[in-house]
């Protein structure tokens, strides 16, 4: 295995002289590139932490420019005492750091959507102090996160303008880890991720870490909307006493996954690098063809609860020609992310929690 080195606060398994070589089998064009913008391209994957300008963007409706100085946090419904707070009331309030692999639901999910993820160090005050100061009162069961991008919809025969809004019950909302973040990586939020301030949910998929929020809501019953209940609902068949069920499921926290990121090569060797995420990571085998799966070496120089650890094999002397490279993780469960004809995936209609094993392809000269 090559000895893993380590760059100041972007750890990388570093090889000097080694030079990528790029998958063969390459996402289709992304037909939303206002909506989707920023993916990550897998054989540009050189560092632990994503760089801001690299980090990918989703927005569902529009993208808001929202002014600082006017904009405000309103923290109301089944509340004791409603909160109203601007951006720097929030920065004087006691300061969390948490670094943490965000990715879409959908990644892997599409041929073109293949690099919704991206691990950043994000910072901010936790949430749940403010809920408490808030004062849930009696019946109040749902945290709903309010966004300010908004967007005209057609629900039940009729035109609505709906905003962004996600919500969690309130023992999830409490989690000490969820922070209300306005930096990341060391800086402002940019407007792409949020500003000028964001859910962090760390443990959850990037749906659930709400942008642009302006209000977070207590009410007494679930929220069921368009991305709660309409939207971002995985759709599964299942099977119960040899029958089959269908069962649909809101999309909540982020699953075991693994993906090859590159292929590096120096003179007539190979090694495959790649970053696994989702859940505690405990070891990630690798498959080279229909070959045997082989233990990765993986990089503990950044340890970080909610980051992905990135990891390498050594390949060396390969054979020219085509090749397959696929990745499985293990949780320290004992979990393994599931191969893509596990009932899990394969019962699986919508695109929706794709963390099935990654194949990719490659050509070696």
């Amino acid at each position: 295995m090559a000895v893993l080195h380590s760059r100041p606060a972007y750890a990388y398994p570093t090889r000097a002289g080694e030079t990528v070589v790029p998958w063969l089998d390459q996402p289709t064009e992304n037909p939303d590139p206002v909506g989707i913008q920023q993916q990550l391209v897998w054989e540009n994957l050189d560092s632990w932490i994503t760089p801001n300008d690299r980090f990918f963007s989703i927005s569902h409706f529009n993208r808001p420019t929202i002014d600082p100085t006017t904009w405000k946090l309103n923290v109301d419904g089944l509340v004791r005492t409603p909160l109203t707070m601007g951006i720097e009331d929030l920065k004087a309030r006691p300061r969390q750091e948490v670094a943490f692999t965000v990715e879409c639901s959908g990644n892997h999910g599409l041929p073109f959507f293949t690099g919704g993820i991206g691990n950043a160090r994000w910072a901010g005050t936790p949430l749940a102090p403010i809920l408490k100061e808030a004062g849930i009162l009696e019946g109040g069961i749902e945290v709903i996160f309010w966004g300010t991008d908004a967007g005209e919809m057609d629900v039940r025969d009729q035109k609505i303008v709906q905003n962004f809004a996600r919500s969690m019950s309130i023992e999830d909302a409490m989690s000490p880890d969820n922070i209300l973040a306005y930096e990341m990586n060391g800086e402002t939020l940019p407007e792409a991720n949020g500003f000028p301030l964001r859910l962090i949910a760390p443990g959850w998929y990037g749906i659930a870490n709400a942008k642009w929020l302006k209000r977070i809501e207590i009410r007494d019953r679930r929220l069921e909307s368009l991305l709660m209940g309409r939207d971002y609902v995985t759709l599964r068949q299942e099977e119960h006493n040899g029958e089959p069920v269908w069962v649909e499921t809101s999309v909540g926290r982020a699953r075991l996954k693994s993906a090859p990121a590159r292929v590096m090569q120096l003179g007539s060797n190979y090694r495959i690098i790649g970053a696994a995420w989702g859940a505690p990571i405990d070891r990630v085998e690798v498959q080279i063809d229909d070959g045997e799966w082989m233990p990765a070496t993986i990089d503990h120089s950044e340890e970080a609860d909610y980051a992905w650890k990135l990891w390498s094999i050594d390949w060396p002397d390969p054979t020219p020609g085509e090749h397959t490279v696929t990745s499985r993780a293990f949780d320290t469960s004992g979990a393994m992310q599931p191969a893509m004809d596990d009932p899990v995936i394969a019962g699986k209609v919508t695109y929706w929690e794709s963390n099935g094993q990654v194949t990719r392809i490659v050509v070696l000269s």
